[in-house]
């Protein structure tokens, strides 16, 4: 099998040609065998007391996951993009201020940033994480600035205390996109908790997700605290007293309900995530040579290096850089494993955003954009499916 004009080509063995079952990428339905009476049981309560809105399952996650954060207040919101949207207004962003954020990031970032009014400022990321570089972010702060946006991608926080650092030194608030990384840690610290605000997503592929649109939001100023509350339910402070412009904002009374059924089994299904991609790690080889990809492809794929001993990941997506991907995700494909692009294009370069692009090139997020690939992944996945994985990247030549 080759694919022509790309130089690449996967050996099949003979026995390869009869039918093979498709891996997964996400297999949401094994987890979901795994917890099924607790889910179900969770969705029968709130049948039965049938307070679908802002019902007691609401409070009781909220209380849950402050606590397993160790931020004073968890605020839970319809989804991760609504997340974002609130601590922007909870901060007052208007019309003219600029937001610094990362280009390599699902457009929902973005997105909001430009919704609140605010202009989106773009910093490059580093090769080996993915994330803003810390040092490039200062150079970007003008008068008109007035917060900072990392993204803590593929499940891992970037260096959070030296974007702190700069915010501290130009008094702007940090509001950190965790959609990926609800339960890593970054210096014994979870992500969530690690700055002004912690934005999460319970998107249903994430670490950890619902079964539909959630999201929370993290902080430990009751001030903000207080108006994320109030924005998320149109701005009331008290029904029908509208004491802000706000949002219909809330998650799902059911929705919170599947989270808390989720919650037991966290903890585990984080020690198989980081277990299953140090296993990947080690099947795939751990050399990272990121110039050659561009420069001469030498390598047909090569893992991202693993995360350093301050921190951890959730991985919530075991990503790769593949030279020839299309030709490789087809050839995958074919064997019957998927494979996704997160994220083809950097923000900067799309169509909706290349007018904000005031902070300069970004040729580390263009570079990756062309090369990353992530693999199945998920707290279920099993060895031999893993196995099926790497034997046939390895086979790409």
């Amino acid at each position: 099998m080759s694919a022509h004009g790309t130089g690449l080509s996967v050996e099949r063995p003979a026995d390869r040609d009869r039918v093979v079952s498709d891996i997964q990428f996400i297999d949401l339905k094994a987890q979901y065998r795994a917890i099924r009476t607790q889910v179900q049981a969770r969705i029968d309560t709130v049948l039965e007391h049938g307070q679908y809105i802002l019902g007691p399952e609401v409070k009781e996650l909220e209380e849950r996951l402050a606590k397993l954060t160790g931020a004073k207040h968890c605020i839970t919101v319809a989804s991760g993009t609504e997340a974002l949207l609130i601590a922007l207004m909870a901060l007052d962003i208007k019309p003219g201020d600029e937001v610094i954020t990362s280009p390599f990031t699902f457009a929902a970032t973005a997105e909001m940033i430009v919704l609140a009014g605010a202009k989106p400022v773009f910093v490059d990321v580093h090769p080996e994480t993915c994330n803003m570089i810390a040092a490039e972010i200062e150079v970007r702060i003008t008068p008109r600035t007035r917060a900072i946006m990392p993204v803590s991608l593929y499940g891992q926080v970037p260096d959070m205390d030296e974007i702190n650092a700069i915010a501290a030194r130009h008094k702007l608030p940090v509001i950190e996109d965790a959609a990926q990384s609800f339960g890593a840690l970054y210096r014994s610290k979870w992500s969530c908790n690690l700055s002004t605000f912690g934005a999460t997503s319970f998107f249903p592929s994430k670490p950890l997700g619902c079964y539909g649109d959630g999201g929370a939001l993290f902080t430990s100023d009751d001030r903000l605290a207080q108006a994320c509350r109030e924005i998320r339910v149109h701005g009331q402070s008290r029904r029908y007293w509208h004491t802000r412009v706000g949002v219909g904002g809330r998650m799902d009374t059911i929705q919170c309900a599947i989270v808390l059924a989720k919650l037991d089994r966290f903890a585990w299904e984080v020690e198989q995530r980081h277990a299953i991609a140090r296993r990947y790690h080690d099947l795939l080889g751990a050399d990272f040579e990121y110039e050659s990809h561009e420069a001469t492809g030498r390598r047909p794929c090569q893992v991202l290096p693993w995360p350093k001993e301050d921190r951890t990941s959730v991985f919530a997506q075991f990503t790769l850089l593949v030279a020839n991907r299309d030709a490789a995700a087809e050839l995958l494909k074919r064997l019957g494993i998927p494979t996704a692009v997160h994220y083809p294009v950097p923000l900067n370069e799309q169509p909706a955003y290349a007018q904000y692009d005031s902070g300069g090139p970004t040729p580390v997020a263009s570079a990756l954009g062309r090369q990353v690939m992530s693999l199945p992944f998920s707290a279920d996945l099993t060895p031999a499916d893993q196995d099926r994985v790497c034997e046939a990247l390895r086979s790409l030549r």
